[in-house]
């Protein structure tokens, strides 16, 4: 437990890395396998992740992100997606595993749940991508890397050079890879009695 929570309170974004470090294709394939676990609503595994690794392709990206270098140093840059649309796309294969009363409940829930509601369709993407990409970051740190979760970028730019679909929304980037240099001191942490309340805002 404790090095769980160590990676938590020691996890910064790292803005420089080293643009010579590679990463193993079968640890990048361990942390996202990791991060697909993260949890989704009726399990409909919302999250997309694209990694790219081209460096022409980060090139283009990093000019629609401010000149972040981040974009082109690190290891693998992964682009959450969140896909709006998952819930209606073969409802029936999140639950294969289960038995088929159990399935066909749940394809039931699900369209009831989604259909005719964009909105929560939208939101539900945008929650998972969120907690998929915090579950990225920290398979990343077990592996001994550093990440950077960013979003400032040309949202419309970045989907028309990594092609999005048209019922994908772009949620996020995270770069990993392993830092060039240590981040800036933390800005500081509010108090915890301003950011938690129990049982309803005074």
């Amino acid at each position: 437990m404790s090095e769980i929570l160590q990676a938590i309170a020691s996890r910064r974004a790292t803005k420089h890395f080293d643009p010579e470090y590679r990463i193993a294709d079968a640890d990048l394939t361990a942390i996202l396998e990791a991060a697909r676990r993260a949890p989704t609503a009726f399990n409909i595994q919302n999250y997309r992740f694209l990694v790219v690794r081209d460096a022409e392709q980060r090139r283009r990206i990093r000019a629609a992100a401010w000149d972040q270098p981040q974009v082109e140093e690190c290891s693998a840059l992964i682009v959450m997606c969140a896909d709006i649309k998952a819930w209606e796309k073969d409802p029936a294969r999140y639950w294969k595993d289960a038995p088929e009363a159990v399935r066909d409940g749940y394809v039931g829930m699900i369209r009831s749940y989604y259909e005719g509601r964009e909105q929560v369709q939208r939101d539900e993407g945008f929650r998972s991508c969120g907690l998929a990409a915090y579950a990225l970051m920290m398979a990343a740190s077990a592996y001994g890397l550093q990440t950077c979760p960013m979003d400032g970028f040309d949202f419309d730019r970045v989907g028309e050079i990594i092609n999005l679909p048209s019922d994908h929304e772009i949620v996020m980037f995270v770069a990993l890879g392993r830092e060039a240099s240590a981040p800036k001191p933390r800005g500081g942490l509010l108090p915890l009695d301003a950011v938690v309340q129990y049982d309803s805002f005074a």
